[in-house]
């Protein structure tokens, strides 16, 4: 799956399990079949991957595919023919899992039901390991309980590590706690017993061989290539945009510029038309269908906004330090880019990234809904007063 497929997944997910907060809302886009609601108590039977998000999801069943589950309080019964990645506040795993599992949540366990053919990776404050393991298993949490056989190496980063009478270990065990700890013999003989004691390096190395078969953080590379490509894209429809609708742009350019916080109003409202789009589409069941073109509205709206709030901004902004009011194509472009730059450097700051991109988008989404706004009812003509003479303010 592509990243954009991946972004507008999450995107499809958040926005339907806010949409459905009493309701489930279920749909279908080639093999893979997405759930969403505030409550999700659903009998699955999917053949590609399934995605599940709620509140409260409590799924059974079986899963052909990949399988990813989020919310609150999770509870997954489904024999997925593939992965199994799981996310919320309380996690537990009942059933079989032909490959890897992956486990992220406060209190994390696996029942005696739950068996793995590949690797466990769990993290969380609170962790039990009821379910037998084929592969390797790597835990990291405050306090684990370790109650089912492993037939590989077993790793754990833990404040606390015990034992249940189910627990052996044929491979080797090595933990790290505050302390040493005594390892009865039950679960693996002292010959395959490592203790590290915890350290700050140590926490990260473990981390890395928790996540070593999880996707990868990204390197500078590949965030440089990934901004160029952005870079470029944002070039080529800013390019369009000027040689198909220049005056048009230079009027929503404009009205961002002479009226801020207006046009930052009309923002909010009009991503809420849009966003409201999809609820009312969606309650109409008929029209679940169109739901993804909806969605794809949002998206396109979001992008374009992005875009015309950056250019807006930068060129109030080269006006200011006193630019030209009216200059070449070119230089506008390179204005853009050194707008887009700006703002990709502002994301490496935590919370203000965020929030100049979404003022940025806000205030793009505003100018076009003003345009909106003006063409469906028109422009005002001047008011005159009784003399027919123009009445001044």
């Amino acid at each position: 799956m592509s990243v954009f497929a991946k972004i507008l997944t999450a995107i499809t997910l958040a926005i339907l399990s806010h949409a459905a907060s009493a309701d489930q809302v279920s749909t279908w886009n080639g093999d893979d079949t997405f759930f969403a609601g505030g409550l999700i108590n659903q009998s699955i039977d999917t053949k590609g991957d399934t995605f599940v998000a709620a509140r409260s999801a409590r799924v059974k069943g079986a899963a052909l595919g990949d399988m990813h589950v989020s919310g609150f309080d999770v509870s997954v019964d489904v024999n997925v023919a593939e992965d199994l990645y799981a996310m919320g506040a309380t996690v537990v795993i009942r059933g079989d899992i032909a490959e890897d599992l992956s486990v992220m949540a406060f209190s994390a366990r696996t029942a005696n039901s739950a068996k793995t053919a590949g690797n466990a990776r769990l993290l969380g404050n609170s962790v039990t390991v009821e379910g037998p393991v084929a592969g390797a298993l790597s835990v990291i949490g405050r306090d684990v309980i370790l109650n089912a056989p492993i037939t590989g190496d077993v790793r754990v980063l833990a404040q606390t590590l015990s034992f249940g009478p189910e627990a052996v270990v044929s491979g080797t065990l090595t933990y790290s706690t505050n302390e040493k700890i005594k390892v009865p013999v039950r679960v693996a003989s002292e010959d395959r017993v490592k203790f590290e004691k915890v350290s700050g390096g140590q926490i990260f190395e473990e981390w890395q061989d928790v996540t070593k078969d999880m996707p990868a953080l990204p390197t500078f590379a590949s965030m440089m290539f990934g901004f160029i490509v952005s870079l470029l894209f944002f070039l080529a429809l800013g390019a369009l945009m000027l040689g198909f609708m220049p005056k048009r742009l230079a009027r929503m350019r404009r009205s961002i510029a002479a009226a801020p916080g207006q046009t930052f109003m009309l923002g909010v409202i009009g991503l809420s038309m849009l966003f409201g789009i999809v609820l009312v589409t969606a309650l109409t069941i008929v029209g679940l269908p169109f739901v993804p073109i909806a969605i794809l509205a949002i998206v396109v709206a979001w992008v374009l906004g992005y875009a015309l709030g950056a250019y807006s901004v930068a060129m109030r902004l080269w006006t200011g330090l006193g630019g030209a009011d009216d200059p070449s194509n070119l230089a506008r472009l390179a204005i853009l880019a050194g707008a887009i730059t700006s703002i990709a450097l502002l994301n490496f700051i935590p919370f203000v990234g965020w929030v100049a991109n979404y003022t940025l988008v806000l205030l793009g989404v505003g100018a076009m809904t003003r345009a909106v706004f003006q063409s469906l009812i028109g422009t005002p003509d001047v008011v005159l007063d009784v003399d027919m003479k123009p009445i001044k303010d």
